[in-house]
This record gives structure tokens, C-alpha cells and sequence, in this order.
């Protein structure tokens, strides 16, 4: 997948990787991308509520776009 980012988002999230590489340890900027999303959707409660409301697709065996296993089937046991 591939994101366009604004100049200053950038920059930014440029900033947000060096200060996270000095407090714990050396980190790309792209690598902290996938995990802020995910934090991000785990917090917006409207759509986790509308996601439990319609039976969690993800719960069911979902896959993406490429027929790949959503993150939630990898890890289930």
C-alpha cells in the first residue's frame, strides 16, 4: 500500500520517529505508521460500535483486498 502525506504531516511524523528513537529505541518513520493506525481504529468508538453492530467481519474470517487473512485470523487459535 502506498500513502501520500502531506508536507507538514511529514515532517512531523519525521519528528514524532526521532523522538521515539531517542526515548526507547532506533525506529523508521514508516515502521510507526501501521501501528498508530491501529490505535487509532481501536479508539474511535463509533466505529467499533458500528463494526460490533454488523457482526465484526473481522471476527468471521475476513480477508483483504488481496485475499490475504485480515491481522485478527493470523493470531486466532
Amino acid at each position: 500500500m502506498t500513502i501520500a502525506l502531506s508536507e507538514p504531516l511529514k515532517e512531523e511524523l519525521d519528528l514524532y520517529a526521532a523522538e521515539h528513537s531517542r526515548l526507547y529505541e532506533p525506529v523508521e518513520t514508516a515502521a510507526l505508521i501501521p501501528y498508530m493506525l491501529e490505535a487509532f481504529l481501536r479508539s474511535d468508538r463509533g466505529w467499533r460500535s458500528r463494526q460490533a453492530k454488523a457482526g465484526g467481519a473481522r471476527k468471521r474470517g475476513a480477508t483483504t483486498a488481496t485475499g490475504n487473512p485480515t491481522r485478527s485470523d493470523e493470531t486466532s487459535s
